[in-house]
């Protein structure tokens, strides 16, 4: 493989490959980055979720405890 790229012109190398590599898995790679950034923004609203569950169930708890018995 390194003979075959050492005959050719640095644009081909540096320029036209990647270029090709871009064109032919582009959507796998747009699919991948879309799939992660979806991923992270689940894990992201779950988090926050979770936090505001437990920030009322905190709230509720300590101001029923603190008014004493009904």
């Amino acid at each position: 493989m390194r003979e075959i790229f050492a005959g050719l012109p640095w644009w081909v190398k540096w320029i036209a490959v990647p270029v090709i590599a871009l064109v032919v898995f582009g959507g796998l790679i747009a699919t991948v980055v879309g799939f992660v950034i979806a991923l992270l923004f689940k894990a992201l609203i779950f988090v926050a979720l979770v936090g505001g569950l437990i920030y009322v169930v905190r709230k509720f708890t300590s101001s029923s405890s603190s008014r004493g018995d009904w």
